[in-house]
């Protein structure tokens, strides 16, 4: 993941760069800011499916015992 940091210039969030150890400031865009949240939600929702399918399975091999 990129390092985000305020700009000392603007104060704005900034994506922080260091080329030839000079840092760089590009500003963070909403767009990419929604299209990196659209990504964590996908990734939750899978990671919540996979919780709940091993949660029945393990509840299942408890009620088989």
């Amino acid at each position: 993941m990129s390092q985000v940091a305020n700009c000392p210039t603007c104060g704005s969030k900034s994506k922080i760069k260091e080329v030839d150890g000079q840092t760089l400031y590009t500003a963070v865009q909403d767009e990419e800011a929604f299209k990196k949240i659209g990504q964590l939600k996908k990734a939750m929702e899978k990671f919540k499916a996979k919780s709940e399918a091993l949660e029945k399975e393990l509840n299942e091999l408890k009620a088989s015992l």
